[in-house]
């Protein structure tokens, strides 16, 4: 699939990189190394995609972003950028980006990226505007692949009124996920109203989710509304809908159905606009051993299904959850024979667990680093994984950062045979800015040209 890529990238290197990808892809390749040159070509050619950094000097590619749906509409937009962030991520794929990548690139992902987007350019030609940003943000963590892909889901989600189901351990971040969609969402002032169902007596959840009359039951001396009614224009959150019964669940595929209900012991439907999320760290999928929801009812519920991975499966975030959760505490740092326990824990309590052991540690430790002996002996009992060399005693987030972006480079090299051209192509990185990251890890004399 052929077609015009404008390339806006400031780093000269990796622009030229770019550009022989696209041009190698059989596209023709426009680049400007900030917006103003891509404002320019925008006015004066017709493009089929924009591959779009996000930190430029001249401005913020994502307020760029926003600007192309009227200049360039329907000119399918692949943001990039180095800075992978959930709040970025969220950003762009709310705001109608096509992908979102991070550097280095997978090469062979970057050029499927393009392929995807040209043919979507060849298929239409004109795409909704996407809704004006809210004024709040997700509170999320994570920078790996894994997360990346939640992250846009997130923002595909944002933009819908669907029902969405989400799936994943206890303590994976799910109820975290349910308000992200609704703070990027439209209706986003509106009321988020939350309900564990696994806490609420059996007997007492139809009356909490659709409200009962007077004299509906034993106790009932007034009128109630419920979660249903509280929710009204904006989102009502189930979680651990796994629980629910299954005379009730028939009860609430009735209402996703035909969008009303009853308070128990009345007769008169009432409709609902609010939006349903329900969430479960039970097996639900139609064929899975024990599956705890209706066919039917997963079906409806599940038009937007989002997984999220355990913490095991993305242990490349713990570095950034541990900065998270040390916000604010009296400790600043964990050593480093620290963090390769945490990095090597199985964590089955995923993200809540981690938190709740650096809280613990935080308060225990007495100073301003976290130590091996301030962990659990769960913990302390973990087959260490190594962060990469070291030169400090701690290690704060810009350390593991750096380690782990000097193991990438090393591991590359080797591949490449210390041709270090060959080494920035497998990171998806001009030879200039390797250049510079080899002296700034002091690696200035290793490979060849």
């Amino acid at each position: 699939m052929s077609g015009v890529v404008l390339i806006v990238e400031d780093e000269p290197g990796l622009r030229q990189g770019l550009s022989d990808v696209v041009t190698a892809m059989g596209s023709e390749a426009l680049t400007a190394a900030g917006l103003g040159e891509a404002r320019g070509i925008v006015a004066a050619r017709t493009v089929d995609c924009v591959l779009l950094d996000i930190r430029l000097r001249d401005g913020d590619g994502l307020d760029y972003l926003g600007e192309l749906r009227g200049t360039a509409r329907g000119v399918p937009v692949i943001v990039a950028t180095a800075y992978g962030d959930s709040e970025r991520t969220i950003r762009a794929m709310r705001d109608g980006a096509f992908d979102y990548l991070t550097k280095p690139f997978d090469l062979e992902a970057l050029r499927a990226t393009i392929e995807r987007a040209l043919k979507q350019r060849a298929l239409a030609r004109s795409a909704a505007p996407a809704p004006d940003p809210p004024e709040t943000r997700a509170d999320l963590v994570g920078t790996s692949a894994a997360m990346l892909a939640v992250w846009k889901l997130i923002g595909r989600a944002a933009g819908s009124t669907a029902p969405v189901l989400i799936t994943g351990e206890t303590g994976t971040g799910k109820e975290l996920v349910a308000r992200a969609i609704h703070a990027y969402a439209p209706r986003a002032r509106q009321p988020f109203i939350a309900s564990n169902l696994a806490a609420l007596p059996p007997t007492l959840i139809e009356s909490e989710l659709f409200g009962h009359e007077r004299g509906a039951f034993t106790g009932a001396t007034a009128r109630r509304s419920g979660r249903f009614e509280a929710a009204a224009g904006g989102t009502l959150f189930l979680d651990e809908i796994g629980d629910l019964d299954p005379a009730l669940q028939t009860k609430l595929l009735r209402v996703v159905q035909e969008g009303t209900y009853e308070r128990v012991g009345g007769n008169d439907p009432i409709a609902t606009d609010a939006r349903l999320i329900a969430a479960t760290s039970r097996a639900v999928r139609p064929g899975a051993a024990g599956a705890a929801l209706r066919e039917d009812l997963y079906y409806r519920l599940a038009v937007i299904e989002i997984e999220l991975p355990p913490l095991r499966a993305r242990r490349s975030d713990i570095p950034l959850l541990v900065a998270h959760a040390l916000r604010g505490t009296p400790a600043r740092a964990v050593s480093e024979e620290a963090m390769q326990r945490l990095l090597g824990s199985p964590w089955p309590g995923n993200v809540r667990e981690l938190f709740h052991v650096l809280e613990r540690a935080a308060v225990l430790c007495g100073s301003e680093v976290i130590d091996v002996g301030d962990l659990p002996e769960a913990v302390r009992a973990a087959v260490p994984v190594a962060l990469g060399p070291q030169a400090a005693e701690d290690i704060s987030l810009h350390e593991a950062v750096a380690g782990l972006e000097k193991q990438l480079i090393l591991r590359a090299l080797e591949r490449a045979k210390g041709n270090r051209s060959a080494a920035a192509r497998l990171l998806g990185i001009g030879r200039p800015l390797l250049y510079a990251k080899m002296d700034e890890h002091g690696l200035g004399g290793r490979g060849v040209e």
